[in-house]
């Protein structure tokens, strides 16, 4: 199994953070020893004073394909859960300065919490799917699908091309705005739609 991540897939994310918008997506990857299951707490690292939360939508992969074109990217995933990329902010500003890769800031340990997944059935249209986090009862980032600045079947071909996607896969799609640092003591729940996925504290 492994975890390929979209950055800058939102636009309001992107001004936030004043970054250049992307004429492809932004590809990134975490290991596997970066998944939180079962709402176990979040363990804040020593070597960041600076973790911020990103709110996304996860689609797990339903069987192996490369190559894949748009129009039948559809077949290769069949659920979606909540999760959270958790990123060193600090850390990363520091890499990108000098031109390095973001691996130490986004794949730590626990940095890549899960909820259980739905089936795609429940939803009408994965494309118009609300999504949420709140931070110590306060909602700090919403979002739905439909702002995506590439959607999941144009993601699902264009890692393809490059990366063969395989069964069990998971895919972050990305974040919205209203990221920002977590502490020590907070407790973090996510929603999709009003239904409660994730609900963990950081220790």
């Amino acid at each position: 199994m492994k975890i390929v991540c979209i950055g800058r897939n939102y636009a309001d994310h992107i001004s936030e953070l004043n970054n250049e918008r992307p004429d492809q997506p932004v590809i990134f990857s975490k290991p596997d020893t970066a998944v939180l299951r079962n709402n176990a707490p979040f363990y804040h690292p020593e070597f960041s004073s600076d973790i911020h939360h990103e709110v996304e939508l996860v689609v797990k992969v339903c069987k192996e394909g490369k190559h894949i074109q748009e129009k039948f990217a559809q077949r290769y995933y069949d659920q979606v859960a909540v999760g959270i990329d958790f990123t060193a902010r600090d850390v990363q500003s520091k890499l990108k300065e000098k031109g390095l890769p973001w691996d130490l800031a986004k794949g730590f340990n626990g940095s890549a919490p899960i909820s259980e997944f739905i089936d795609l059935s429940e939803f009408n249209n994965i494309q118009e799917v609300n999504f949420s986090l709140e931070v110590n009862g306060e909602v700090r980032q919403k979002g739905n699908s439909e702002m995506m600045i590439w959607k999941i079947d144009e993601i699902i071909s264009f890692i393809s091309k490059y990366i063969t996607l395989r069964k069990g896969d998971l895919i972050f799609t990305g974040t919205p705005a209203g990221v920002g640092k977590v502490n020590i003591g907070d407790r973090l729940t996510a929603y999709i739609e009003d239904k409660k996925l994730l609900d963990f504290e950081v220790k």
